[in-house]
Parts: structure tokens; sequence; C-alpha cells
């Protein structure tokens, strides 16, 4: 992986895999909502998260630690709110109200194009070792 140099980054959302970096120039907020939703519908996992957040960080590392590669949006602050109203719409659909309360809180992952949690979340059930059969259920792990 190469670094990339602090001031390179286009403004808008920057989405980024652990082998490639992809800069997505966006005009609008409502575009940038949009691209979460569909980037968690077309990834086995995703880690949405704002720039240069360490904890965003972790999770990746971890998730990368055990063979996933997941997809990272991460979110400048000035689109921030518009991806807070799409979280929220989508958790909405889902229907889980317990979860809206106190939610949206940076990283987000979704696992299988589900919320499963934030860091918290992800580090109970790699500590408790349910981590792994989720992602095999979610075809994020093969083996």
């Amino acid at each position: 992986m190469q670094a990339i140099p602090y001031g390179s980054w286009a403004s808008g959302a920057h989405l980024s895999t652990t082998r490639e970096q992809h800069d997505v120039s966006v005009s609008a907020p409502t575009t940038v909502a949009a691209s979460v939703q569909k980037l968690v519908s077309e990834n086995a996992v995703i880690v949405v998260g704002r720039r240069g957040c360490c904890m965003s960080h972790v999770v990746t590392r971890l998730l990368l630690g055990h063979g996933v590669n997941p997809t990272v949006f991460d979110v400048d602050e000035d689109d921030e709110a518009a991806v807070v109203v799409e979280l929220r719409k989508m958790m909405t659909i889902v229907g889980d109200e317990s979860v809206i309360d106190n939610w949206p809180q940076f990283p987000v992952v979704f696992v299988g194009g589900k919320l499963f949690g934030g860091l918290e979340k992800v580090m109970a059930t790699h500590i408790s070792g349910e981590l792994v059969p989720v992602l095999k259920e979610a075809g994020a792990l093969w083996l």
C-alpha cells in the first residue's frame, strides 16, 4: 500500500480498499448518502467512518487480521450530516428502533448488507469468538 500525501485527497467522500485507493468526487451530500447505501448493498463488509478516525482504522485492521478485505468509506466533515441521515433511514427500514436512539456513532460496520454495529460490537464479537462465523455467513470469509 502506498502512502497518499495529506493534501492530495479530493473533497467529498473518500472510498478506499486496502489494496487500492479510490477517490470519489461528490458534488452534493445526497450523492454521498446514496453512495453509502449502494456500497452497503454491494459489499460483504463495509466500514463507514470519519476521515482519519483512529477507531475506524482499528476496526479495519482487525477485519484485515481475520482475512477480510473490507470496503472503507471515509466521510468528510462536510458530508457527515447527510450520511448520518441516510444511515438513520436505513435503520428505520430495518425497524431496529433501539439502535437508532444512540446511533450512528462512527465507525459503523455493515456485514452482509445489514448493520452489524460499531467498534464495541465488533470487538465484543471478536473476543467472544462469534465474529468469524458471522463473517463466514456473510460470504466475507471463505475458510
